[in-house]
């Protein structure tokens, strides 16, 4: 920490390991701010198969690492999907990524900037009841800014399933 006429600034520290990758860091905004996560309604039919997404809307000036990520040390963005009765939840699709260059990064990394869509595939079981329900989303990411990465989030949001 340095002094600056009384108020006091971070500098960012070396992280201990040897990879090389910033320390996690506070940031100047809230993690929801940063990155947020929401999912649309998804129609079926009993017997069929279907295609959901949980949306991420990245804020400008911050991204999140690719799944799969560029380095070992880097967190992928990871979703998880909890089955429901009558529905199975099937292979995720994480969306294609950017690459970009970084001060902390000795080469460029796979990002995800701006708007990412990580689709999922369900599988509703002719048995389903017919109706709505709600699959629990779980997505895993840490966002960084072109000099430091923040601590990992877990945010998890609701995908509604509309039954037919």
């Amino acid at each position: 920490m340095t002094s600056n006429g009384g108020a006091t600034t971070n500098q960012t520290p070396t992280n201990p390991n040897t990879t090389g990758a910033p320390a996690p860091m506070p940031s100047p905004i809230s993690p929801e701010e940063m990155v947020r996560v929401g999912a649309a309604s998804v129609e079926a039919r009993r017997g069929a198969g279907a295609v959901g997404e949980v949306r991420l809307t990245i804020t400008g000036g911050f991204h999140v690492n690719a799944n799969p990520a560029s380095e070992k040390y880097l967190i992928p963005t990871e979703l998880k999907i909890e089955p429901a009765e009558g529905i199975e939840v099937g292979a995720v699709a994480y969306p294609e990524s950017v690459t970009r260059q970084f001060a902390f990064a000795d080469k460029p990394l796979a990002v995800y900037e701006g708007e990412a869509g990580i689709r999922f595939a369900l599988k509703i079981k002719p048995g389903a009841r017919a109706g709505e329900q709600t699959l629990r989303a779980r997505v895993r990411y840490q966002a960084c800014d072109d000099e430091k990465c923040y601590p990992p989030q877990t945010v998890e949001t609701g995908v509604p399933v509309r039954v037919n």
